[in-house]
């Protein structure tokens, strides 16, 4: 398993690699076929990219060292900042989940079953 520090070097890393290209989270999804969201989380290890997609990063992302293009195959290093929290942006989103939470979990239920 990864430490923190570890983690922290190669989303570092990772994220160079973005600002050096020029290129938004949009513009890679794009490129990629894949989603905004999930290009913020393979970028950030909270995600695990496929053999498939890997060509694609690479070529969207030509500057990523070869080794973390590998590492970013590995099984995610999921983790949690409690200090993430007082970031507005996250406080407004955990707000509304905190709002809507039960409603969504009921429509959740009544579309898909208690399966989640």
């Amino acid at each position: 398993m990864e430490g923190q520090s570890a983690k922290g070097a190669i989303v570092n890393s990772l994220q160079a690699a973005k600002r050096k290209s020029g290129k938004s989270y949009g513009q890679i999804a794009v490129e990629t076929g894949l989603t905004n969201v999930y290009v913020a989380q393979l970028l950030r290890r909270q995600a695990q990219l496929s053999p498939e997609t890997a060509p694609k990063i690479r070529s969207a992302l030509p500057d990523l060292p070869e080794e973390h293009l590998q590492e970013m195959m590995r099984p995610p290093f999921r983790s949690y900042d409690p200090n993430l929290i007082q970031e507005p942006s996250v406080y407004r989103l955990n707000e509304a989940v905190m709002h809507f939470g039960e409603s969504i979990k009921e429509i959740i239920n009544e579309e898909f079953g208690d399966g989640m």
